[in-house]
């Protein structure tokens, strides 16, 4: 049995992610450069990601969860202490607070990007039901206001600079949508140039009790294109550099069939 099966959860898409990054590192830097194929993005075996499938020394201790997601403003094997707390003072009314959250990340991982130091960052679904239109922020004050004001500044810089149409981004609504683009605004403003991967994962049937499974990459990419409009430009999602007061970054919608199976089961 390999560590990915010891996850509370076996089905969806916690363990397909831990599955992509299970096993050598030079494999594993290769899936994540296949997933993304974009011409000048590639990672290497010498590149950092999370999950990481391994026990690896994070923040001057041992992490022995395997399956652990990114929160870029924790993540050190992903960004210098410096970046890190750029992050959050920017997200978070109370950054030394341990009980003030960022956003996960299904994957993370450097890499490199038209030669330079970049990230990839994926969000990743099993089924039509996790893409919620209606999901707010709730957080507590201070920082949901201060997170508020996050998102409504990088949707408003974007509208500046990206040239590609209006942006919606919002806190009360389609909140994890506008936290990926706000996020990876955010770090392509630093000089980090990101590739933000919507990443669909086909035939999950076991989720069927939850929502609709994918069945094709068509219907993944009209499913997120349908979810996205009003709040994201539709040329966002044309593989074409979006411009930002520094680097760009790029969105991109992806699929994937990982053979996975599951014992048939009722499901709590």
């Amino acid at each position: 049995m390999t560590w990915w099966m010891h996850l509370d959860k076996k089905r969806g898409s916690r363990p397909r992610c831990a599955l992509l990054v299970d096993g050598p590192a030079e494999e594993v830097a290769r899936r994540l450069t296949d997933l993304a194929s974009l011409h000048g993005v590639s990672v290497s075996a010498e590149d950092r990601w999370m999950p990481y499938g391994k026990p690896v020394l994070e923040n001057g201790q041992w992490n022995t969860d395997p399956s652990k997601e990114a929160k870029l403003g924790e993540a050190d094997r992903l960004l210098p202490q410096d970046q890190r707390r750029v992050l959050r003072e920017w997200w978070l009314a109370t950054p030394d607070d341990p009980r003030a959250n960022t956003p996960n990340w299904d994957i993370a991982s450097t890499c490199t990007v038209g030669g330079e130091a970049g990230l990839l960052l994926v969000e990743a679904k099993a089924h039509r039901g996790e893409l919620k239109e209606g999901d707010s922020c709730t957080a507590g004050e201070p920082n949901l206001g201060h997170i508020g004001n996050a998102v409504d500044g990088a949707g408003g810089r974007l509208d500046a600079h990206s040239g590609i149409g209006k942006w919606h981004l919002s806190h009360r609504t389609h909140y994890q949508l506008s936290n990926r683009f706000a996020w990876s605004w955010k770090l392509a403003s630093m000089g980090i140039p990101v590739v933000l991967v919507y990443l669909g994962f086909l035939h999950a049937v076991e989720m069927e009790d939850q929502g609709e499974p994918f069945a094709s990459a068509d219907g993944w990419r009209t499913a997120v294109l349908e979810y996205s409009q009003g709040i994201v430009p539709g040329a966002a999602w044309n593989e074409q550099p979006i411009a930002t007061s520094k680097a760009p970054f790029y969105a991109l919608i992806r699929s994937i069939d990982i053979d996975f199976h599951v014992e048939r089961a009722k499901f709590d």
